[in-house]
C-alpha cells in the first residue's frame, strides 16, 4: 500500500530567514525518503517588498492579503515567479526531484471570488488531486505556488487555504503549516493539541489573531476534508514532530 503524503507549507516570512530554505530543502529531503511531500508556499514579504518600491500599499483583512490588479501582478510574479523557483532550485541542490508550478498549471486549483471586499481573492472550490498524486508516484515533489485561476482569470489564494484545501483533496496523512513560532501560543504557553471547539472560541476571543487566524482556519479545514491531523509548527517542530496539532 502506497504512504498517504503529507503537504508541507511554508510562509513568506519564513523564507526571509537567511539560511532557512536551504534547511527546509534538506528536512523535505529526508522525509521525502519514506513519505511523498508537497510543499506549498507563500511569500508575503517578498511581495510587499515589491509592492512598496511600486508604490503600492499592502492592505490586510483578517490575516489575509486584499489584492487588486496591480497587486495580483505583484503576487503572480513573485509567487510564481521568484519565490517558487527559489524553493524548487534549493529542493534539486538537496537531491529531490522537485517540479515548480502554480494553481493555473493544469488547472491545479479554480476557485471563486472570495468576497467583494477582498479584490482579486480567491476561494477554492476544486482541486485536481491527480495532478499532484502522478508526480508524487514518480518520486517527485510539486512545489506550489498558490496563484489560480477561476472567472475572469487569474486570483490571489492565501497559502495557507491552498495547502489546506491541497491536503484534503489528496487526503493527506496530514499537513503541517510551518511558521516562525512553534505552535499557536496561549498565554506563554504552546499548545500542544486544539480541538475545533477550542480553536473558535479562541479566535473569538481574540487569544488567536493576525496571521494566525488563516493557519488555524486552514487547518480545521483540512481536518474537517479528510486530513489525519493538522499541525502547526517551526521547522525545528517539522524535524522534531512537535507542534499544535489539530484532529477531528
Amino acid at each position: 500500500m502506497k504512504p498517504l503524503p503529507i503537504v508541507i507549507k511554508v510562509g513568506g516570512n519564513d523564507l526571509d530567514t537567511p539560511g532557512f530554505i536551504d534547511e527546509l530543502a534538506l528536512a523535505v529531503a529526508h522525509c521525502q525518503q519514506h513519505t511523498p511531500c508537497v510543499l506549498v508556499h507563500g511569500g508575503g514579504k517578498a511581495i510587499n517588498r515589491l509592492q512598496e518600491r511600486l508604490g503600492l500599499q499592502p492592505t490586510y483583512v483578517n490575516g489575509q492579503r486584499v489584492t487588486d490588479e496591480a497587486s495580483l501582478e505583484v503576487a503572480e510574479m513573485m509567487l510564481s515567479g521568484v519565490v517558487n523557483k527559489a524553493l524548487t532550485m534549493a529542493l534539486l541542490n538537496a537531491g529531490v526531484d522537485a517540479m515548480g508550478l502554480s494553481g493555473v498549471d493544469r488547472g491545479l486549483l479554480r476557485v471563486e471570488p472570495w468576497s467583494p471586499d477582498m479584490g482579486r481573492v480567491g476561494r477554492i472550490v476544486n482541486v485536481r488531486a491527480d495532478v499532484l498524486l502522478n508526480l508524487c508516484d514518480q518520486g517527485v515533489v510539486p512545489v506550489v505556488s498558490p496563484i489560480s485561476m477561476g472567472d475572469g482569470g487569474r486570483y490571489n489564494v492565501n497559502a495557507d487555504h491552498a495547502a489546506g484545501c491541497i491536503a484534503a483533496a489528496l487526503k493527506a496523512a496530514h499537513a503541517t503549516f510551518l511558521t516562525n513560532v512553534p505552535g499557536v501560543k496561549i498565554g506563554l504557553e504552546i499548545a500542544s493539541h486544539l480541538s475545533v471547539t477550542e480553536a473558535q472560541n479562541l479566535i473569538e476571543q481574540q487569544v488567536i489573531t493576525g496571521g494566525m487566524i488563516p493557519k488555524v482556519h486552514a487547518a480545521l479545514a483540512a481536518v474537517a476534508g479528510g486530513v489525519q491531523k493538522a499541525i502547526i509548527t517551526d521547522l525545528n517542530g517539522l524535524r522534531a514532530g512537535t507542534g499544535t496539532v489539530f484532529v477531528a
